[in-house]
């Protein structure tokens, strides 16, 4: 049964532990070494290892390593579709849905 893992619960640093197992598991099963996955995404074998270990990437790094292993669709989904928990949010959603710029909402 595969671990499912509340993100609304986790912490950054949680979420970031997460994505690093994540990575280290899919480099491992297609028998990658760190220099292998180096090669294929251009990524310092120093910087895998630090994110491997200590949950630690740049969000540029991360996405190289996500496309060399075959992930670069699910990154493009990524923060793709709104999320809302009520109407009122739904409609806000809805209402800046062309806006070009952001707009700090809590200096209103």
């Amino acid at each position: 049964m595969p671990l499912l893992y509340n993100l609304d619960m986790d912490t950054p640093e949680e979420l970031l532990a997460i994505l690093a197992d994540n990575v280290r598991k899919r480099r491992l099963e297609k028998g990658l070494s760190r220099e292998a996955l180096t090669t294929l995404s251009g990524v310092p074998t120093p910087t895998i290892a630090k994110f491997e270990q200590k949950h630690t990437i740049s969000l540029s790094s991360f996405v190289a390593l996500a496309k060399a292993l075959g992930y670069a669709k699910d990154i493009k989904v990524l923060l793709s579709q709104p999320l809302f928990d009520t109407m009122e949010e739904l409609e806000t959603i809805n209402k800046n849905k062309n806006r070009k710029k952001g707009r700090n909402e809590i200096n209103k």
